[in-house]
């Protein structure tokens, strides 16, 4: 039975019948593509790989290429991919120069420039390899060095921003400084234009005590002085002038002194009349057989 599949399987390959569907093939699709037909270059690229089985590394690179043609990443890459790994060097080459080209499309440039780097050592002579490994290369440079300027710009910005903060705090904090000074210096000139208004107050309270008590030391030097120089009073001239707590009662009573001294005239008359008449009774004889009181 193993011998018979094996059979079959070489008769399959040399059937000159299916060799020649595969030749015809081959031909219709190489035309297509050469014509920029890329979507009957596929779809008999496509039948003979997998309908017919050829494994061809050509038919698989003309696929890959088709289909890259056609912006089909995916296929193409999945075309490219086992070819990559060829022992054919140049079929090696050549995959993964587009593999590389994909990747740079992608914006992928760690992975182009790889992909470009493989493809140079699998042929040294590929001229597109080296061109492109040089262009990647570059833009890779200016990418990083593109990164390394954001980064230091957005550091200087992080920088610039922690400086305008520091800036903004300082700038409060000397305000809440020069407010506090302020205040402190206010505080003080209140301080000291309070003790200055107690200060006078206290030197002009001084300074009044002093003249009244000038003035009363004045105006008793002066009642002394004057009753030194005053004569003395005669003493029946005394005795004219009322009380004065007698004066206090006149006014009260509503009598001038003139008026009172008239009635203490009066009555002092009445009262030496009184004792004359008392006297002349006293110088009369005694009777006799009578007391003498």
């Amino acid at each position: 039975m193993k011998y018979i599949i094996i059979l079959l399987l070489l008769w399959w390959k040399t059937d000159p019948t299916k060799v020649g569907k595969i030749n015809s093939l081959k031909s219709e699709a190489k035309k297509a593509y050469l014509a920029g037909d890329m979507k009957t270059a596929i779809e008999k690229y496509k039948f003979l790989r997998d309908s017919l089985g050829v494994t061809e590394e050509e038919i698989g690179m003309n696929l890959g290429n088709a289909y890259f043609n056609t912006n089909d990443t995916l296929n193409a890459l999945q075309s490219y991919q086992p070819l990559s790994a060829s022992a054919d060097m140049k079929i090696k080459s050549l995959a993964n120069q587009q593999m590389g080209v994909i990747a740079n499309r992608q914006g992928k440039y760690e992975e182009a420039l790889n992909y470009f780097k493989q493809a140079l050592k699998a042929e040294p002579k590929n001229d597109q390899a080296r061109f492109n490994y040089e262009m990647v290369k570059k833009k890779l440079e200016e990418q990083k060095k593109q990164q390394q300027q954001n980064k230091d710009q957005k550091q200087d910005k992080k920088d610039d921003q922690k400086k305008d903060q520091n800036k903004d705090q300082k700038d409060k904090q000397n305000k809440e400084q020069q407010n506090k000074d302020k205040k402190d210096q206010q505080d003080k000139k209140d301080q000291q234009n309070k003790e200055q208004k107690e200060k006078q107050q206290k030197e002009q309270e001084q300074k009044d005590k002093q003249q009244k008590d000038q003035k009363e030391k004045e105006q008793k030097e002066k009642e002394q002085k004057d009753k030194q120089q005053q004569p003395k009073n005669d003493p029946k001239e005394d005795q004219k002038k009322p009380d004065p707590s007698l004066q206090d009662k006149l006014k009260e009573m509503k009598i001038s002194e003139e008026k009172a001294r008239m009635i203490l005239e009066a009555m002092k008359n009445q009262e030496v009349q009184y004792l004359q008449q008392n006297k002349r009774k006293a110088t009369k004889p005694k009777e006799k057989g009578k007391p003498d009181w």
